[in-house]
């Protein structure tokens, strides 16, 4: 049975930009993912333009909008209108694209994405991890990442991150058209969902709405509510779908390493607990964990406690104030 460099479990963006790196550096790896290849990815698309330094493809093509200014409403009065100064600093990008492009790049150089797997067990075992699926077939790898979203199982089994997670209640919404949204404006609306808020991210043909409760897993049912945010933007007896998600946010500083296995993205606990951007943190963790396993690998040694550092230092140190914001503001 060949054994592979590094196996992920999970094949959305925070997967497969950790597998992207791997493969550059001449690493075999192995992505298992759950879904069905081409997947809907609820997602809103918003991200700081800085991260695509951390991203291991080209951003351009899958670029829909880049935002000019911001625009605050609380209970859809008082607006205040930001202009972001420098160039292109926040971008809207096209997940679906995005996610594209990437799985194109794991493909040039090589690699398998298998889809429709379920992982039953894991088993470090004569330093290789085990991992046997649904279908009754055994991979190994000499490191394993666990990138399986706000809803994975594996990152509590095998002790990564808090060991009771933190959740935001958040739902989805794409429209066509703008609405009485600008192009080039992201609205954020206060006031109107409790423990929470509304956001509208335009996209070139469509808008992205959001709404998140941040604090309590408090759920958001109340669909009078959610028309009435659409209807503010701008829409009138418009069709659209709902969809339902639980985001897994940042809740302290954790481990989110063990014995030749880290976690990644929204499965590590990262997600910004005040503002809910997860694309962010998804790409700074999938690049630092590739240069820790990376650097592991090279020189045949087991230091993935600084892949935690890295990521305490370079993300968790800021969430500590975006933490303390929510739990005050949103109350």
């Amino acid at each position: 049975m060949s054994i592979f460099d590094v196996a992920i479990i999970g094949g959305g963006l925070a997967g497969k930009s950790t597998a992207i790196h791997l493969l550059k550096k001449g690493y075999s790896t192995l992505i298992l993912e759950k879904s069905q290849p081409n997947k809907y990815i609820p997602c809103a698309g918003g991200m700081a333009a800085s991260v695509r330094n951390y991203l291991p493809i080209h951003l351009e093509n899958a670029i829909e909008t880049e935002i000019k200014r911001v625009h605050f409403s609380w209970r859809n009065e008082d607006p205040v209108v930001a202009e972001l100064s420098g160039k292109s600093p926040f971008l809207i990008v096209n997940r679906k694209k995005l996610d594209e492009l990437l799985t194109k790049e794991v493909y040039r150089f090589g690699a398998s994405i298998l889809f429709s797997l379920i992982i039953e067990h894991l088993k470090f075992d004569n330093n290789n991890w085990l991992i046997q699926c649904d279908n009754k077939k055994i991979f190994r790898a000499k490191y394993l990442v666990i990138a399986d979203g706000s809803e994975s199982l594996w990152a509590s089994y095998l002790r990564l991150g808090p060991n009771k997670p933190k959740y935001a209640s958040t739902i989805a919404i794409n429209i066509k058209g703008l609405g009485n949204v600008e192009k080039n404006t992201v609205r954020f609306e206060f006031g109107s969902i409790k423990y929470g808020f509304a956001w509208a991210f335009p996209m070139q043909e469509s808008i992205n709405i959001g709404l998140g409760s941040f604090i309590g897993d408090a759920k958001i049912k109340d669909r009078e509510l959610y028309e009435y945010i659409v209807k503010s933007l701008g829409f009138e007896n418009v069709q659209y779908k709902t969809i339902f998600k639980r985001l897994r946010i940042w809740n302290g500083f954790h481990k989110l390493h063990n014995e030749r296995v880290l976690a990644v993205g929204d499965a590590a606990s990262l997600c910004d607990p005040f503002l809910a951007e997860g694309i962010r943190p998804s790409l700074i963790s999938s690049y630092y964990a590739s240069e820790t396993i990376d650097k592991c690998l090279a020189s045949n040694t087991n230091h993935l406690h600084e892949y935690s550092s890295l990521m305490k230092d370079n993300w968790s140190k800021s969430m500590i104030w975006g933490k303390r914001i929510a739990e005050v503001f949103y109350r």
